[in-house]
C-alpha cells in the first residue's frame, strides 16, 4: 500500500480533469514527423480547394414534397374553373383579333387593332395610348411639295353658254398662314361635267406658325354632280341598305370622286339611315348630311335645320355643327368628346376631315394634317361654307379621291387630292369596312 505521501505525489503528477488547451504538444511533439508512408485522402485537407457545395445533392423528399403541393394546388376545382376560363378568353381574344385583321376593308394593322379595341370597349386604353405618343406639329417651315397643285387647268372666264347654264366659279382664297405661297388659294379644274367646271380643288396652309403643312379644300358644283351615301361592311355594318359597300366594275362609269365618312356610330352621337334602314336612332340637334332622291346633299342640325321627308334617301349624323349660319361657335375648341370628337382634347393637331354646303348650294369638302377643331371650322367658312360639321380625325379612315376616265371611262384611275394622304386611293375599288360618299355626274 503506498503511503499517504506517495499519493499526494501522484496526484500532483496526474493530468487535470476538465478541458485542457491544445498546444503544439499536445498530441504529439513539435519535432515529431508524419509517418513517411502517410498520404491524405485525395479532395481531403485544406489545399483541396473545399467548396462547401461541391457534393450538394438535395433532398429528393422535400422535392417531392412541393411537387405533391403544386398537383394538390392544380386539383383544386376552383383552380381549374378558372384555368379554362383564361383559356376560352385568350383563344376568343385570338380569334376575334385574327378576324379584324383579315376582314376586308381599308386600314392598316395598327387602325385595324385600334378600332377593335374600340369595338370591345377598350376606347379609353387607346386614348390614352394616342394621348401618351402624341406628337405636336413642328413650327415654322415650308410646305414639302408645290402649292400650284393639284394638276388641273385654270377655270376660264368664258364659257360656252347651254340653255342659259352660267358656271359657279369660286373666288381665291386668302392664306390663313398670310402671304400666299405660288398657288395657294387658287382653285383648279379636278372634273368637269358637260364642259363645265364640276369640281375644284385648292391647298391652303391653316396656321402661320405651323406653315409647313398644308390643308385641301374641294368646291363641288350640286347642279352638274350627285351624291350617294354608301354603307360600310362593319359600320354601319350588315343590313338592308340596297347599296354596295363599295365601288364595283360596273358602276364606276361617271365616277367623279369619293369621301370619307364620319366617326364610327357608336361615337358619333347619332345615327345612320339609308334605303328605309337605319342604325342607331336619328337624334335632334346632331350634325347631319342629307341625301335625297334627285341626288343634292343639305347640311344642317337635324328637327330644325334638316328633318325626315319623303325625298329623303340618306341620313349620316356625325357630332354638333362645326360652322351653323356662318357662325363658329365658341367652344369648338373645348375637349367635349360628345360635341366634337376630340379623343386627343379639343386643342390638338391632327388629321381632321370636314364637309359644309355654301348659301349657293355649293358642297365643301376640307382635310388635312395639323388641324384643331377651330382652324377645321376656319377652313370651311374660309371657303364659303355657311353649314359645316366635322366628319373623321383618325388618318387612317380620311381621304379625297378624284377619278380620271382617260381611255377608260368605265373603270376611272383615282388620285389624291392631298399628296400626304394616306391610305391606298384604290381603298373603294375594293370592300370597305366603313360609311363613305360617291360623286358621279350628272
Amino acid at each position: 500500500m503506498l503511503r499517504p505521501a506517495s499519493r499526494r505525489a501522484n496526484r500532483r503528477n496526474a493530468p487535470a480533469s476538465g478541458p485542457q488547451s491544445y498546444g503544439p504538444d499536445f498530441y504529439q511533439p513539435a519535432d515529431d514527423k508524419p509517418d513517411a508512408g502517410y498520404r491524405p485522402e485525395p479532395g481531403y485537407g485544406p489545399d483541396a480547394g473545399y467548396r462547401p457545395d461541391a457534393g450538394y445533392r438535395p433532398d429528393p423528399g422535400r422535392r417531392k414534397r412541393g411537387r405533391g403541393r403544386i398537383r394538390r394546388f392544380f386539383r383544386l376545382r376552383t383552380v381549374r374553373v378558372i384555368l379554362v376560363l383564361i383559356v376560352v378568353f385568350l383563344g376568343w381574344v385570338a380569334v376575334s383579333v385574327g378576324q379584324a385583321l383579315t376582314a376586308p376593308g381599308g386600314g392598316s394593322t395598327s387602325a385595324r387593332l385600334a378600332e377593335w379595341a374600340r369595338d370591345h370597349y377598350l376606347g379609353p386604353v387607346v386614348t390614352f395610348g394616342e394621348w401618351i405618343s402624341y406628337n405636336p406639329p413642328k413650327t415654322g417651315g415650308k410646305p414639302g411639295f408645290s402649292l400650284a397643285a393639284p394638276s388641273g387647268e385654270a377655270p376660264s372666264r368664258v364659257y360656252k353658254d347651254r340653255q342659259g347654264f352660267v358656271p359657279d366659279i369660286p373666288a381665291k382664297l386668302s392664306s390663313p398662314a398670310g402671304h400666299a405661297l405660288p398657288g395657294e388659294g387658287v382653285w383648279r379644274v379636278l372634273e368637269t361635267v358637260k364642259g363645265y367646271p364640276a369640281i375644284f380643288g385648292t391647298f391652303l396652309r391653316p396656321s402661320a406658325v405651323y406653315s409647313s403643312y398644308v390643308a385641301g379644300i374641294v368646291s363641288m358644283d350640286q347642279r352638274l354632280v350627285k351624291f350617294q351615301l354608301r354603307p360600310g361592311a362593319e359600320d354601319p355594318g350588315p343590313g338592308h341598305w340596297k347599296a354596295a359597300t363599295w365601288l364595283p366594275p360596273g358602276t364606276r362609269t361617271g365616277l367623279l370622286a369619293t369621301f370619307n365618312g364620319g366617326f364610327k356610330l357608336d361615337s358619333a352621337g347619332g345615327g345612320f339611315y339609308l334605303n328605309g334602314a337605319s342604325k342607331g336612332a336619328l337624334v335632334n340637334g346632331a350634325a347631319s348630311v342629307v341625301y335625297y332622291r334627285n341626288g343634292t346633299v343639305k347640311i344642317g342640325s337635324w328637327g330644325s335645320e334638316v328633318r325626315m321627308t319623303p325625298d329623303v334617301v340618306g341620313v349620316r349624323q356625325n357630332l354638333r355643327l362645326l360652322v351653323d349660319r356662318g357662325k363658329i361657335p365658341s367652344s369648338v375648341n373645348q375637349n367635349v368628346l360628345a360635341n366634337w370628337g376630340a379623343t386627343l382634347g379639343g386643342g390638338y393637331y391632327v388629321w381632321r376631315s370636314g364637309l359644309g354646303i355654301t348659301s349657293g348650294g355649293r358642297i365643301i369638302f376640307a382635310y388635312g394634317p395639323a388641324l384643331d377643331a377651330k382652324e377645321l371650322a376656319s377652313l370651311l367658312r374660309r371657303a364659303g361654307a355657311v353649314e359645316a360639321l366635322q366628319l373623321d380625325i383618325n388618318p387612317e379612315w380620311m381621304s379625297y379621291d378624284y377619278y380620271k376616265a382617260g381611255n377608260t371611262p368605265y373603270d376611272p384611275t383615282p388620285h389624291a387630292l392631298l399628296p400626304t394622304q394616306q391610305g391606298s386611293v384604290y381603298r373603294y375599288y375594293q370592300i370597305y369596312s366603313r360609311d363613305f360618299t360617291v360623286v358621279y355626274a350628272r
